[in-house]
This record gives structure tokens, sequence and C-alpha cells, in this order.
């Protein structure tokens, strides 16, 4: 699934194509993503100008006057800019057309992806207004991180996860972070110490900041808007690193099921 890094690196690939222009129409060839593309999108984002895209956690958000599209990735979702005329394939479901001659277009193979309208702030949508903070700004520290778990006995890799204590950490770079913070993603998120949550802050976001710079982890359907992949995976400290020696002791990586995902970690230096 698209993380944090893999839309970030989306919203900046095709924000150079979208901002300022003028969107001439749209084209839905299956509506039925996650929530079904609202009727008649075409006519109602037709003549509007792109003023900004922004990101909220996995939703990236493209602010027109008035209103804002609210695109989601989903599962195995990725958008590209093509020329308009480009023939669509069998998962390409919906083109926003642009006045460049350009088109954006979402892929989505398993349709757990989301094109929706708001007409108001987008940031009081259902499915964004009680998101938490954004890990790469000061909105997110180890104080918030010690006070929001205080009563949470799941283990800490599961909680990180959750989109109301951080948003944008999923499964890979939840792994990732707890190894350069150097905690054992068993530990109860209650019993992991305010110096501790501190360093966890400060892990996650060199983490992903590092995965953005790598242009995100192409893992099955990923690519950039570009239609070339990421390749943090080339950087991985644990992730899908099971059997292998840990790059800082060379203790092998263990890996175990922790809600339905894979968790990967080394044993010595992850306490």
């Amino acid at each position: 699934m698209p993380e944090l890094p893999e839309v970030e690196t989306t919203r900046r690939g095709i924000a150079a194509h979208l901002v300022g222009r003028r969107i001439e129409g749209a084209v839905v060839r299956n509506a039925a993503l996650r929530w079904r593309i609202p009727p008649h999108l075409g006519r109602m984002v037709r003549g509007l100008v792109v003023r900004d895209i922004e990101r909220r956690g996995k939703y990236l958000l493209v602010r027109c006057e008035p209103g804002t599209l609210i695109l989601h990735l989903g599962m195995s979702g990725s958008l590209r800019v093509l020329p308009v005329g480009t023939p669509a394939e069998k998962h390409d479901h919906f083109d926003l057309i642009l006045d460049s001659g350009m088109l954006m277009r979402l892929r989505d193979p398993r349709r757990f992806g989301a094109v929706l309208w708001e007409a108001g702030d987008p940031l009081k949508h259902p499915l964004l207004r009680d998101l938490g903070p954004e890990p790469l700004t000061g909105a997110l520290t180890g104080k918030w991180l010690f006070r929001q778990t205080r009563n949470r006995s799941a283990a800490i890799k599961q909680v990180l996860m959750d989109g109301h204590l951080v948003v944008g950490v999923g499964n890979i770079y939840a792994n990732e972070a707890l190894f350069r913070a150097g905690i054992n993603p068993k530990t109860p998120a209650r019993r992991v110490g305010l110096s501790r949550y501190e360093q966890l802050a400060e892990a996650i976001r060199r983490t992903l900041r590092a995965a953005i710079r790598a242009g995100g982890s192409s893992l099955r359907d990923f690519v950039k808007s570009d239609g070339t992949p990421g390749y943090f995976q080339q950087q991985y400290q644990v992730y899908e690193r099971a059997g292998e020696p840990c790059l800082r002791c060379g203790t092998p990586i263990r890996r175990i099921r922790q809600g339905q995902r894979s968790t990967f970690y080394c044993p010595r230096c992850q306490k």
C-alpha cells in the first residue's frame, strides 16, 4: 500500500503539471472505487483552476475555487500525468483533463482508492477531520506520542500505524522507524517512556524524509507520476530482510506476524 513517502512523491510529481491549470473535464470509466466517484463530477470541476495540491496523511487535496478534489491511492493506486488521447488500460478508472493537453490518470487495480469532491473545508471532511499530526512537522513530538499511549496496551508497532496517533506511517516505515529508534516492535505502547518516544518521533521523521528523497518504495504497483519507480527499498534496514544479518550488529533479522502484517526487527538492537 502506498504510504506517506509514496503519496508525497506523487504530490510533488503531479503539482508541477496541475497547479495553475484549468480543468476541462473528467472521464470516469469505473465509479465503483472504495467510495463511488460522485455522479456528474466532470461537470462539477469543468472550468475550475487548480490552485494548489496538498497532502493530509495519505490523502491528496487538489484545491480549486470553489471546492477540493480528495484523492486516495488505496492499496494499489497510482497517478500518472499523460498526454490527452493516451489509450486507457484495464485498470485506468479516472482521468482529469487539463487545458495544457495533458491529463492526470488514476490507475487502481484493486479499486480501494478514492476520488471525492468536497465543496467546503476538506480538512473537516469525515475522512480527514480526526487524523493525527503530520510526522514531518513540529506537530509530532515525543510528548504527544507519550500522552496518547498511556492507556494503550497494544504493541507499539501496531499503535504506530494508527492514523489517529500519527498519519502516514504504514507497515514499511513503522518497521524502519522502530529500528532507528532501537525499540522492540512487540513492546506495549504504554511501556515506552518519554525519552524513547522523543527518539521515535525523530526516527519517524528521518525515515520518512529519507524515503521521500529516494522517491518512495516500489513494491508491486507503485510508480511515481512519471511512471518511474522509487528506490527506497534499496535502503531498508530491516523490512523484508528476515534471516539476513543486521546492518549494525550482524544478528539475523527476525520476522513475526502482528495484526496480520509482517514485522521485521533485530532482537539485539531493539529492546
